[in-house]
């Protein structure tokens, strides 16, 4: 029997990468974005490939019974759930002084909702030996001006999934990923937003190491690895992946 997994915030960037690798490893996978899939090409083009294998939800994660109706549809579909990759969220680039709605807001979406699912799909992963990935940020480690209050609830992460490691293990193992800068249509559109396109993304290339920035493909194949039996002694710890950013002491 394959595995289920749902995807949250999977139709573009990190989340479809995700998704791709998912399908391409035999697993079932439940996809979803608070947009229909009849906006989502990238999400038709997968249901057309795996018609069997692909199921898309609508679903906006900063509403609670959408996150209800996301994991009842998936029950529903496909009759279990092994893994969870909560990675929807967004960019919440204020300050620490931010207004009431923003700190608000950026706590339901960035917060809130990987709590909220990971509640819920709780008894289904336990009759399985489930995992729980949360998608962090490497801006939870380190940070900058005007980053607040996304920065503070990506710190939070690291202690959601310490807590459900020793609260719901062994049954249920839980880690969060922190990625730095990945090659996504939301960066592009931060590129495209300086006066010289090209040469910030040459220069954000350049403060990496490994002289690149990283792909939705490779946070996908860490996913899968820990979700495999194979990554079956890491639980309640962030895994930095940024391409060795955070070794640099000063540019």
């Amino acid at each position: 029997m394959k595995k289920v997994v749902i995807v949250t915030g999977s139709s573009q960037g990190i989340g479809l990468g995700v998704v791709k690798v998912f399908l391409q490893n035999g697993y079932q996978v439940v996809s979803c974005s608070e947009k229909d899939i009849s906006a989502c090409p990238h999400s038709l083009k997968l249901q057309s490939l795996f018609p069997d294998d692909f199921y898309y939800v609508k679903a906006d994660i900063t509403n609670l019974h959408d996150i209800d109706n996301l994991v009842e549809k998936t029950v529903e579909h496909f009759g279990r759930i092994d893994a969870v990759v909560s990675n929807a969220g967004a960019n919440v680039f204020k300050g620490v002084d931010c207004k009431v709605e923003d700190f608000e807001f950026n706590f339901n979406l960035n917060l809130r909702s990987h709590w909220y699912l990971a509640k819920r799909v709780r008894p289904y992963l336990e009759q399985n030996g489930g995992v729980i990935l949360v998608m962090s940020s490497n801006h939870g480690y380190f940070t900058m001006p005007g980053c607040a209050p996304y920065n503070i609830v990506k710190r939070a992460l690291q202690a959601l999934v310490q807590s459900i490691t020793i609260e719901w293990g062994p049954k249920i193992r839980a880690v969060a990923i922190a990625p730095g800068f990945i090659d996504t249509e939301g960066n592009q559109a931060w590129f495209d937003s300086h006066e010289d396109p090209k040469k910030a993304r040459e220069d954000t290339i350049k403060i990496h190491p490994v002289g690149r920035l990283g792909t939705p493909a490779e946070i996908g194949e860490l996913c899968l690895f820990l979700s495999s039996d194979k990554a079956g002694f890491i639980a309640g710890t962030t895994i930095l992946i940024d391409g060795g950013r955070s070794a640099v002491m000063q540019d």
